[in-house]
């Protein structure tokens, strides 16, 4: 093979990402005949099966695997030069694409990205927010710069990413002044049948709260379970129940909610992931964030 074709390469890696030449077709809006005549020339011209059956879907072969690797890298960096091209055009600030996970607190959140607005050079921020699996699919795809998680990435997950650790922290109990002041004594075994709101199930700090509960016989009584934190804090504030946040905004819970703090624990963890598809971060936004996180937030 003395030179590739990339249109050939690019229908292969479509194939190979969704699975089955059919879906390629509906991504790429081309016939599946145009498509199967590509396969073939491409697998023609490395002398190689790059695909297999399996079940109604297709697989790779090891070759494939082999090629697939070296067309995510080739269109990663395709991708990575539109964006920066896109994103700065002239006399206009650079931009960062960000996902944020929904169990990441928005508190946190805008404590995290906040020095990326700092920087001399202005940054426009775009976020979105939805779930860690849709964002990581987004971030695969180049169309986010960063993902804020409360989990990294599985290595379950086919997604070519990697976890910078931005920090951990430990939990906060906070409730409105007439609770507060009804279970801030004997703290935590106050919280025995106390009414508790809890982040819904599946969220890293969930599953740590449980297993603390747990571990210390405490049976609080749940008042609700929320997937959006800061609707959790507005019925916290409300008087409905006890609320969990991370210690490191206590502060500013404090002073947006009006809310009183029960007690802290150290034995519940929070932690808090800037996920790339970078090994090394680059851009200077990025950069920014994961410094700050690191050397003060976290700190």
């Amino acid at each position: 093979m003395e030179w590739l074709n990339y249109h050939h390469l690019l229908y292969f890696w479509t194939v190979a990402k969704e699975g089955s030449i059919a879906k390629a077709c509906d991504k790429l809006l081309l016939a599946q005949p145009t498509i199967s005549g590509q396969l073939r020339q491409l697998e023609d011209s490395i002398g190689e099966k790059l695909f297999r059956r399996a079940g109604r879907g297709l697989a790779l072969t090891e070759v494939g695997q082999v090629v697939y690797r070296y067309a995510e890298e080739i269109f990663g960096l395709g991708r990575e030069l539109q964006d920066v091209l896109k994103g700065r055009p002239r006399g206009r600030p650079a931009r960062l694409l960000v996902g944020i996970s929904d169990f990441v607190p928005k508190l946190i959140a805008y404590r995290i990205l906040r020095p990326a607005l700092m920087l001399p050079e202005p940054v426009q921020l775009i976020c979105h927010e939805d779930t860690s699996d849709r964002l990581l699919a987004e971030l695969a795809e180049h169309r986010l710069d960063l993902v804020l998680s409360d989990a990294p990435v599985s290595s379950m997950i086919r997604v070519k990413a990697f976890n910078h650790a931005l920090g951990e922290c430990g939990i906060t109990f906070f409730a409105a002044p007439p609770l507060a002041k009804q279970y801030a004594k004997r703290f935590p075994e106050s919280l025995n049948n106390a009414p508790m709101l809890f982040p819904i199930e599946g969220s890293s700090l969930r599953r740590g709260l449980d297993q603390w509960f747990e571990t210390r016989d405490i049976r609080p009584a749940i008042a609700g379970e929320f997937k959006d934190s800061a609707l959790l804090k507005t019925f916290g504030q409300a008087g409905i129940g006890v609320f969990p946040a991370p210690t490191v905004i206590e502060k500013e819970v404090k002073e947006h909610y009006k809310v009183q703090i029960i007690g802290r624990t150290t034995d519940v963890i929070e932690q808090f992931y800037a996920i790339s598809i970078e090994r090394k971060l680059k851009h200077p936004a990025v950069l920014a964030i994961t410094e700050a996180a690191r050397e003060r937030l976290f700190a």
